[in-house]
Formats: structure tokens, sequence, C-alpha cells
């Protein structure tokens, strides 16, 4: 699967505007705002994150493009045994293993025009499974390290837990991010989702070596992800296995696009503005607006303020700002809860979104954003208080 122009035109964007916010990061340091001991504590820090992006990115895209995601969603077009609701649950079931376990972005950008495809091929309306391919992405992006960036920088944080302790510990909120989404799109596309369509046939890969080593190399790579190794070694060591099989069987597919440039830079200046902004004082400030405390108001209160500033700004800057705010466990969760689950408002509150918005774009699906802003407004009102709740309670 090829890189379409208006995902690029985003990457280039993003790389640009990361570029940018890395000249900041640099001025900083050049002047002393940043110490060299601050640089290295942060280089650290952020290295085997960044190493991971590059490494699942990689594994994510030359997995697309040996026709995997594309295999799975016909997959499960033929057993849904003619009916699009059950097409519709297995997309699901996809697309929250995709996020848990390959990133929120293998769904918003591999798997969302897979299942669109998927949706036209049987003539029921793409709608129901492109909302469902973003919403899983984002609100169902809580549960493992591995399912987002902005919980891979938190593991830091909570002291460095075991993938299934760090599950545990956020479990309770991730199922209430993942069940609200879930039941609204049942429910507002009711109708969409009751029809019926012929049996659909299998259609083979069309390179059966290529696709066997990429299944393979998948399958070994989620266990090996919750195993409580440091997780860049085993994307890497996927992304090997998988550029070696594309060097032998399709060389032409290895380019330099496979490496998530854009992010990289944007990533990157981000750690770098925001560890220049903690310096001049922002802890202080964010302090005094999002509070203090454990119990349940205090914690909404920290994911509200959390909520509104991945939406205002992007959840990455806003986990980033708040972390030295968090103090506990249950705070630093409330943090993810409010930058993950509370990021669907606006279209620039994830990148993934941004992404999303591309591929549909691409395949001529129209979003409508007056109610995509209304039903993520709605969804994120719902959300946070009851995962607040699940997470005080369990």
């Amino acid at each position: 699967m090829s890189l379409q122009p208006t995902r690029v035109s985003i990457l280039m964007k993003t790389a640009l505007i990361g570029a940018g916010l890395a000249v900041v990061g640099i001025v900083a340091a050049l002047t002393g705002v940043l110490s060299p001991s601050a640089l290295l504590e942060l280089l650290d820090r952020v290295a085997p994150v960044l190493g991971f992006v590059i490494g699942l990115t990689i594994v994510a895209d030359l997995a697309a493009e040996a026709g995997l995601f594309s295999w799975l969603a016909s997959a499960a077009a033929r057993f849904s045994l003619g009916r699009v609701w059950v097409l519709w649950l297995l997309v699901v079931v996809l697309a929250v293993l995709c996020t848990v376990f390959l990133s929120l972005d293998t769904t918003a950008v591999l798997l969302t025009p897979v299942v669109v495809l998927v949706a036209r091929r049987v003539g029921a309306s793409p709608l129901p499974f492109a909302f469902t391919a973003i919403w899983i992405a984002n609100c169902g992006s809580l549960l493992l390290p591995v399912s987002n960036l902005t919980n891979l920088l938190a593991v830091h944080a909570l002291g460095n837990p075991a993938p299934l302790s760090y599950a545990a510990l956020v479990g309770p909120a991730a199922a209430v991010g993942i069940l609200v989404p879930l039941i609204a799109i049942a429910i507002r596309y009711r109708r969409e989702l009751s029809g019926r369509f012929p049996a659909v046939s299998s259609e083979p890969a069309s390179d059966r070596p290529l696709f066997i080593v990429a299944a393979v190399v998948v399958v070994l790579l989620v266990p090996a992800l919750v195993s409580g190794i440091e997780v860049w070694i085993p994307a890497a060591d996927a992304a090997l296995v998988l550029v070696v099989a594309f060097a032998i069987r399709r060389r032409a597919a290895l380019k330099l696009t496979l490496v998530p440039w854009g992010t990289l830079l944007f990533a990157s200046g981000l750690f770098l503005v925001v560890a220049a902004a903690q310096a001049l004082g922002l802890a202080r400030l964010l302090g005094d607006l999002v509070g203090t405390g454990d119990d349940f108001g205090s914690l909404l209160r920290l994911s509200g303020g959390a909520a509104l500033s991945a939406n205002a700004v992007n959840n990455l800057p806003a986990y980033l700002a708040l972390e030295p705010v968090g103090g506990s466990e249950l705070r630093l969760v409330a943090i993810l809860i409010g930058v993950n689950l509370g990021c669907i408002v606006t279209p620039w509150a994830s990148l993934a979104t941004l992404l999303w918005h591309g591929r549909l774009a691409a395949l001529d699906v129209e979003v409508p954003w007056k109610r995509f802003i209304l039903a993520g407004l709605v969804l994120t009102v719902v959300m946070l208080p009851l995962s607040i709740l699940a997470l005080v309670a369990f």
C-alpha cells in the first residue's frame, strides 16, 4: 500500500512544524534555558521512544504492503454471514487489536482505508466503519504503553511498570474508552448496520511468501511488546526482518518515506519546546489551573484540563506540559485519560485524526466535521467522568 498524496502532504506540514519547534528548542539550549544536563536527560528518555516509533511504523507499513491488513478485513467480510453488523463487530475486534498492540497510527492510517474499501465492496455505508476506526484509534489507545506515544512517555513517570502491570492500572478506564464510542456508533448507525450482503470471495495475496513473513513477524511481535523487554528492541528486530524480506522480494517498496520523518521532527521539536517551557515555570502555572488531590473531583478536573489542552493544541504537548503536575499514579493516569480519550473533538487534537482524514479524502469519503465535533464533544463529556470513576473504583 503506497502513501497517498494527502498523507504525504500532512506529513510534510508536520515535518515543517516540527522543524520550527526544533529551532525554538535549539535556541533555548544555546541561550541556557535548557542546560546540557537537562538535554542529556531528555535524550536518554525520548531516544528509546522515538526508536520504537520508527521500528513499529516500518513494520506496519510493510505489513500493509504485503497485504496483511487487506486480508484480515476481507476475512472479516467472508466470516460475517452476509450481515453488516457482524462485519462491523469483526472490524471492531480488528481495530482494537491493531490499536492496542500496533499503536493508534496503524489503525488510523493503515486499517481505515482497508475497512472503508471492504464496506464499499459489500454495499455498506463507509461512515460507521470510518468513525469506528478513528474513535477506537484514539479512545482505545490507553490499554498498553505501545498503544500511544503519550503512554510510552507516561511509563517513565510511572516508574517503568511492566506492560501487564500498566494494563491492570489503566484497564477499567480503557474499557470505558472502548465501549462508549462503540455504543454510540451502534445507536447512531443502527439502520446502516442492519443490512445484508452476498457472499464475498477471497483474494489471494499477490506475493504469498512475503505475506507469510509479514504475518509471522506481526504475530511474534505482539507478545514481544508485552514481555517486559524495552519495546524498541522487538520493534527494531521486526522491522529489520521485514526490510530484509522486502529487499529480497520487493525492493521497490523500500523507500525513505517508510521512516516517519514528519512525526519524528514534530515529536522532537515538541520535546525540546515543552522542556524549555517547563524550565521557565510552565508547571507552576498549570498546577494552579488543574489543582491537586487524588479524589474523584480533583482527578476529573485534571482530566478535563488535559482534554481541553489536547483539543486546543495537540494531545502530545498537552501530556508533556501536564506531566510535572501529576505527582501520583492516579493523577498521571487521569492526564492520560484526558489526552487520549478526550482528543476527539477538534481535528488537530491528535495527529492520527489528521492522517485518518487524509486517507478518507484520498478515497473520496467526506467527513461531516460538524457531526464529528459535536459527537466528539458529547462522547468526551460522557467518557471522562465514567473513566475517572472506573479508575478510582477499581
